[in-house]
């Protein structure tokens, strides 16, 4: 699977939604863990703003690499963020998208 590195340069990131922890099977309350730590995987939404747009992305980190209060407008840095491109298909319909992963992500706030 092809992992793409995200240039941040000139880029203002903010917390849209403080963290919450990524499920992997909602119905049975199970939450995702990492495949290499088997530590539990967080979701945070970001507004991404630059070059006159802003979009709201969600990204993946491992629960122990999130530092600092992550309320919602909060200014954070993201580390070693890449993009994955995912395509799947369930009962005949077929999906697809980019899903994205940080290896930390950092408040920013004084």
């Amino acid at each position: 699977m092809r992992l793409i590195p995200v240039d941040m340069t000139g880029v203002t990131v903010m917390v849209a939604q403080p963290p919450q922890p990524k499920m992997k099977d909602k119905k049975n309350g199970l939450i995702a863990v990492d495949t290499e730590t088997s530590k539990p995987l967080m979701t945070v939404d970001v507004l991404f703003v630059g070059n006159g747009n802003a979009e709201v992305v969600t990204v993946t980190v491992i629960e122990d690499d999130i530092s600092g209060e992550l309320a919602m407008g909060t200014p954070v840095a993201l580390t070693g963020l890449i993009a994955r491109p995912w395509e799947n298909e369930f009962n005949g319909q077929k999906r697809h998208g980019i899903s994205f992963r940080a290896s930390a992500v950092t408040s920013l706030a004084g």
